[in-house]
C-alpha cells in the first residue's frame, strides 16, 4: 500500500502513528515490517524504543533459520535488546545463568523482564530465588513469587517454554544447577508429602517414558504449595 503525501492519513500526529505500529508490533516482526513499508510515518514511528520493547519475539521453533546470517537481523534483535524487549530479556538471562553461569546477571535480566508481565520470566525467576540457601528472604520471595504463578494457572506453561529454550537454542550447553536436600521449600514437619517430591517426579518422568497417563498432573493433588514449589524445583532443574 502506497500512502500519498496529501492523503489524509499523513497529518495523523506522531503518537498516534507510534500507539499504531506498537499494537501491530505485538503480532509479529513481519506485520511491524510490513507496515514500517507503508510510509515515511510508520517508518519512522517504527523506530522508537517502545515499539522494540514491545515487538513479539517469534519461539525458537518458528524463528527462519537465515536471521541469523542477516546482518539486519542481528541489529534488529540488538536494538530490541537494548531497549528492553522482555523475551530477549528472558532468553538472554537463561543464557547467563545456564551457560555463562553469570548468575546476578542473569537474575538481573529475570527481574526486568518479570517486571513487565513476562510469566516464563517469572517462572525462573521464582525457581532461581527458591534454589537459594543463603538468603531467606529472597527464597520466600521466590515462593510468593510461585504462588502468584501456581494461583494463575501458568506453572506449566513457564516451565514448557523454559524447556524450548533451552533445549532448542543451546541443547548441548546448558548446565542447570543442581538441587540438594537443603533446597527443600517445605519446612513443615507436619506434612506427609515432604520430602517426596523427588519420588514423584522420578514417577512421572518415568510415566512419561512410557507414554503412561500417569505422566500427567504434576503435583497439582498435593494441597501444600511449598510441596508443589519442591517438585517445580525437581522439574526445573531437569529441564535440558
Amino acid at each position: 500500500m502506497t500512502i500519498h503525501c496529501c492523503s489524509n492519513i499523513a497529518f495523523i500526529p506522531n503518537d498516534i502513528w507510534e500507539a499504531i505500529t506498537i499494537k501491530v508490533a505485538t503480532d509479529s516482526i513481519r506485520s511491524l515490517c510490513s507496515l514500517r513499508m507503508t510510509c515515511k510515518a510508520a517508518h519512522d514511528a517504527g523506530e522508537a524504543d517502545i515499539v522494540h520493547r514491545s515487538v513479539s519475539i517469534p519461539p525458537p521453533h518458528a524463528t527462519p533459520w537465515w536471521w541469523c546470517l542477516k546482518p539486519e537481523a542481528k541489529r534488529f534483535f540488538d536494538r530490541c535488546m537494548a531497549a528492553g524487549n522482555p523475551e530477549l530479556l528472558f532468553r538472554e538471562a537463561l543464557r547467563e545463568l545456564f551457560i555463562r553461569r553469570n548468575e546476578n546477571i542473569g537474575i538481573q535480566m529475570l527481574n526486568s523482564a518479570t517486571s513487565t508481565g513476562h510469566a516464563a520470566a517469572k517462572y525462573a525467576l521464582s525457581m532461581m530465588l527458591m534454589l537459594r540457601t543463603d538468603d531467606n528472604v529472597e527464597k520466600q520471595k521466590g515462593l510468593e513469587l510461585y504462588r502468584e504463578l501456581d494461583a494463575a494457572g501458568l506453572v506449566a506453561g513457564s516451565n514448557a517454554r523454559c524447556f524450548s529454550i533451552l533445549t532448542i537454542s543451546w541443547p548441548s550447553e546448558v548446565q542447570m544447577p543442581r538441587i540438594e536436600e537443603q533446597h527443600t521449600v517445605c519446612a513443615a514437619p507436619r506434612c506427609s508429602p515432604r520430602g517426596h517430591m523427588p519420588l514423584l517426579y522420578d514417577y512421572r518422568r518415568r510415566a512419561a517414558e512410557r507414554n503412561s497417563v500417569h505422566a500427567f498432573g504434576r503435583a497439582a493433588h498435593i494441597p501444600c504449595i511449598q510441596c508443589r514449589a519442591d517438585y517445580d524445583l525437581q522439574a526445573f532443574v531437569n529441564l535440558p
